[in-house]
């Protein structure tokens, strides 16, 4: 029999869903998914906030959107069947100040649009389901929640297993290029040849692309999440997920109060340019990824646009005191003995040339390969879905 081959670049969630979803559709097809790593998840899939993401921030209509509640529904059903922990314990996101309810009423708008469960919560309701919180006007989302997203990573690598697949770890793929039908992946000193792939490289997707003689047209800049956790006895001061009204400037949501699967209360992301592409600390320097982005037209136009508030960033990742005033806006009984340093996570923002951040998800087709480009939040809670929509263009590539 002619079985058709198909190689995944990534061991992310999205990389792990795509062939979980190609697999589902097509037994038949010989799947291989190449991850650098020792492991599965190891970055940005492993090392988000693990929310589950409702859907209301997103533009209706836009693929975020869309997959996004989708996804939200489906990885809720995998991880009730798979035995995987989560909790939808819900989320509040406050507005402090008069010039935030504005923006707000836009979210809560967005919200209704896309068909996300949420209802607007006056200061007085707020304080009722979040007693530490304070603010004029909040949302409140029930259908937001919390998972073990390395848990989902390992269980979808497990079932790729048991259906005769394989996941190739330490197999970092240095050499990639189109051929007659299909394309080649070199690994190490290895190679071979498949009837598409589809790269999911996450961090380093567009080197992937590139490698393979496409130009995505951004470029892959690193932002460092600095995270703190509070003591135990502080815990108590979060019931459910505490968010800001998020800046409209900017890709990311704020320094906000997760409740994590295991317990812990984790505070953050701040976040900075990192180190280097895995950068996860001070310490990770690395010289080619920062003279990469200091070079990029990109970057160095959204620095010039936005170097105010990349001060203030800076200083509170430096500054202990300036990271708990911004956290204490939220939640004023905090104090600095409460907060723990912990991890710190990487996020892939994608850069046009023009400085502009690319928001949606962005996938382009190539002769012999697919490249998913951009990928940000809310990926890991739409992973399935993404998974799904790929494992379309996977078909009409292959089957058609």
């Amino acid at each position: 029999m002619d079985f058709r081959k198909v190689a995944l670049i990534g061991g992310g969630l999205v990389g792990l869903s795509t062939a979980y979803a190609i697999s589902m559709r097509w037994p038949d097809v010989r799947i291989t998914l190449f991850e650098k790593e020792p492991d599965v998840s190891a970055h940005q899939s492993g090392r988000n906030s693990g929310v589950i993401h409702s859907g209301i921030y997103y533009t209706p209509g836009s693929l975020k959107a869309e997959l996004c509640r989708e996804g939200r529904k489906r990885l809720v059903e995998f991880c009730r069947s798979e035995g995987i922990q989560y909790d939808t314990c819900g989320k509040v996101i406050v507005a402090v100040t008069k010039d935030e309810v504005s923006g707000l009423e836009r979210i809560y708008a967005r919200g209704q649009a896309n068909g996300v469960r949420c209802t607007m919560l006056s200061a007085e309701q707020l304080q009722r389901i979040e007693p530490s919180a304070v603010g004029l006007k909040a949302i409140h989302v029930p259908d937001a929640g919390i998972v073990d997203f390395v848990g989902v990573a390992k269980r979808l690598a497990a079932i790729l297993g048991e259906r005769h697949h394989l996941v190739r770890l330490n197999a970092e793929v240095t050499g990639l290029r189109p051929e007659k039908e299909g394309a080649v992946v070199r690994w190490g000193s290895e190679s071979d040849s498949f009837d598409l792939v589809v790269n999911c490289a996450g961090l380093h997707s567009d080197r992937i692309a590139r490698m393979a003689g496409v130009d995505p047209g951004m470029q892959i800049v690193p932002f460092r999440g600095v995270y703190y956790e509070l003591r135990p006895e502080a815990r108590r001061l979060c019931n459910h997920l505490i968010y800001p009204v998020p800046d409209p400037a900017y890709p990311f949501l704020g320094v906000h109060f997760t409740r994590m699967i295991d317990g812990r209360v984790e505070v953050g992301p701040n976040a900075v340019l990192a180190t280097g592409r895995e950068g996860y600390s001070l310490r990770s320097i690395n010289l080619r990824d920062l003279l990469e982005a200091s070079k990029y037209s990109g970057f160095r136009s959204m620095a010039r646009a936005h170097w105010r508030k990349g001060i203030t960033e800076i200083h509170r990742t430096v500054s202990k005191h300036a990271y708990l005033k911004a956290i204490k806006v939220l939640v004023p009984e905090v104090t600095a003995d409460d907060l723990v340093p912990c991890r710190s996570g990487i996020r892939a923002q994608a850069l046009r040339e023009d400085g502009s951040m690319v928001d949606d998800f962005v996938i382009i087709d190539q002769p012999g390969m697919i490249h998913v480009c951009n990928a940000p939040s809310p990926a890991a809670t739409a992973c399935l879905s993404i998974g799904d929509h790929i494992a379309s263009r996977v078909g009409n590539r292959l089957f058609a």
